[in-house]
């Protein structure tokens, strides 16, 4: 049996990230549906089986209908392919979703039950289950017991893997990675974590985010693509996503003012596709404004500019002067002496009170 598998494609998403360029958002959400079509068509191309969703397929908060029928158009593009969904933490199987209210065709099968469902096929066994609310504490994965199959058994799931409770104490399915390899499955298509893992050896696989949601997902993004008997498998990432979020570092220590920064920035040799955050390091002899920055450069793909950098002072000098900033620095640097704060502590209080006055 062929299939692909995708996770975390997010339709709708805000991208606030990206609002400090205009309609930059707008380009990437008609960037997700080329992507999807992508998706689509090598399905029909390679006359692939089965279609597996990891979850958060779309944006509960924001998902218009619109999308919705974009979605459901796609899928009946391929009616020879099984599709299977499992609802995540960001569209959830709720009363009033999506997936609860709109048929997206016949041959699209969703989980709707927060406890694991089976799916039994000609050509393979296919376990799932639904996020029923925003959030999970309990996963029930680890309670399946796979009865004895020639077929091969599959598991799709949005989990949180060797995960913990975020900041608020929440949990998102959480099961250690250890106990998951032990149920038996012949693989396990995941979703959640937005980065992939391609080189997990227990047929375990997050594809990461289908194209890239920011900053905090460097790297390339796009689809797993599998081949699996009960005595074979063979995978292989496809990427779908043309452009790539990157950081590049800059340092500032030989830069003497604002204008001299731009034109170092303007240099950079940029690919078009791409979208960039530049992170100013090192120590700067001047004041650094990276919202006014991001505002004067002109190239469309620098969307953040981090400052990084420490306020090029010298110590000593500042402290044999006769004014209230030598007053200043020696009363912090005695403390620092007195062991009263630490190396990092001193140096930000130095630079805060430098700064202000």
């Amino acid at each position: 049996m062929k299939f692909v598998h995708i996770a975390d494609m997010h339709f709708d998403a805000p991208f606030t990230s990206l609002n400090s360029k205009e309609n930059l958002g707008d380009k990437r959400r008609l960037e997700q549906r080329n992507v999807f079509k992508k998706i689509i068509d090598f399905i029909k191309e390679n006359e692939i089986e089965y279609f597996f969703i990891a979850g958060d397929l779309y944006e509960q908060e924001y998902v218009k209908k619109s999308t919705i029928e974009y979605i459901s158009r796609q899928f009946k593009e391929i009616p020879n392919t099984k599709i299977f969904i499992t609802p995540g933490n960001h569209d959830p199987f709720l009363q009033n979703s999506y997936y609860n209210t709109y048929n997206f065709g016949d041959n699209v099968n969703i989980f709707h039950n927060s406890q694991v469902e089976r799916y039994e096929d000609d050509n393979v066994n296919i376990y799932g289950m639904a996020f029923t609310e925003f959030y999970m504490q309990d996963s029930p994965l680890e309670n399946i017991k796979l009865p004895y199959s020639n077929k091969p058994n599959i598991l799709i799931s949005h989990c949180d893997l060797d995960g913990s409770k975020d900041s608020e104490g929440l949990s998102y399915n959480p099961i250690l990675e250890s106990k998951l390899s032990l149920l038996g499955f012949d693989y396990i298509a995941l979703g959640h974590v937005h980065k992939n893992n391609l080189e997990n050896k227990n047929k375990i696989f997050y594809p990461g985010s289908t194209i890239s949601l920011g900053f905090d997902e460097l790297g390339e993004h796009g689809m797993i693509v599998g081949e699996l008997t009960k005595e074979n498998f063979e995978y292989a990432f496809i990427r779908l996503d043309d452009r790539k979020f990157e950081e590049i570092e800059l340092s500032v220590d030989e830069l003497l003012s604002k204008e001299d920064l731009i034109e170092k920035i303007l240099e950079l040799n940029l690919n078009e596709m791409n979208m960039y955050k530049i992170i100013l390091e090192g120590k700067r002899n001047f004041e650094i404004n990276t919202r006014e920055l991001v505002r004067i450069i002109s190239k469309d793909n620098i969307i953040k500019i981090k400052d990084c950098t420490r306020l090029n002072y010298d110590i000593e000098w500042l402290s044999k002067q006769n004014n209230l900033k030598g007053i200043f620095v020696r009363e912090v640097l005695a403390k620092y002496e007195a062991r009263l704060c630490t190396k990092e502590e001193f140096q930000k209080a130095i630079e805060i009170g430098l700064e202000v006055m």
